[in-house]
């Protein structure tokens, strides 16, 4: 994946702000983001994610694809089941006993310097992009509600410097 790929894959995207910002609107009002062209980055704007999700996006263009997709996903999930206990197994490759979504976002508290997260969310990207889904909006939904939690995980811890 170029980086021109990753910057076309979120750009003008019309659930990108709805489903990763505008949940985290306790935190800034201004969910909505607005693409410069000229930049191809979100326009920085007061009370916006903007500035963070660009500093996100050039982390994102920075580190490695995975080898493998879901390693960095099971790293967070076992960090759950070890560290706070919680009845969850990988089953057929599939984490039971708990919603996918929640265990990666609790597992991401113990994510030092969140590279599991970002690592996690860069192979996301790029296997969307391998099977054809070149924009964010066109994902298949179940893996963008996946990787719009990823994403809105790295901005919250972001902003309360949990991380």
């Amino acid at each position: 994946m170029t980086e021109q790929e990753l910057i076309n894959f979120f750009k003008h995207s019309d659930l990108f702000d709805y489903m990763v910002t505008r949940p985290l609107d306790h935190i800034l009002p201004n969910w909505e983001l607005m693409w410069d062209d000229d930049t191809n980055r979100f326009i920085p704007e007061e009370d916006s994610f903007a500035q963070k999700v660009n500093e996100m996006l050039d982390e994102l263009i920075a580190i490695p694809i995975p080898d493998k997709n879901h390693d960095n996903e099971d790293i967070l999930a076992e960090h759950v089941k070890q560290h706070l206990n919680w009845n969850i197994a990988k089953i057929h490759g599939r984490w039971i006993s708990c919603d996918y979504q929640e265990i990666i976002n609790q597992g991401s508290f113990g994510d030092e310097e969140q590279k599991n997260l970002l690592a996690a969310a860069k192979g996301r990207i790029s296997a969307a992009i391998q099977h054809g889904q070149t924009k964010f909006d066109g994902m298949e939904y179940g893996h963008q509600r996946i990787l719009a939690m990823v994403l809105a995980s790295i901005l919250y811890q972001r902003s309360y410097n949990i991380y």
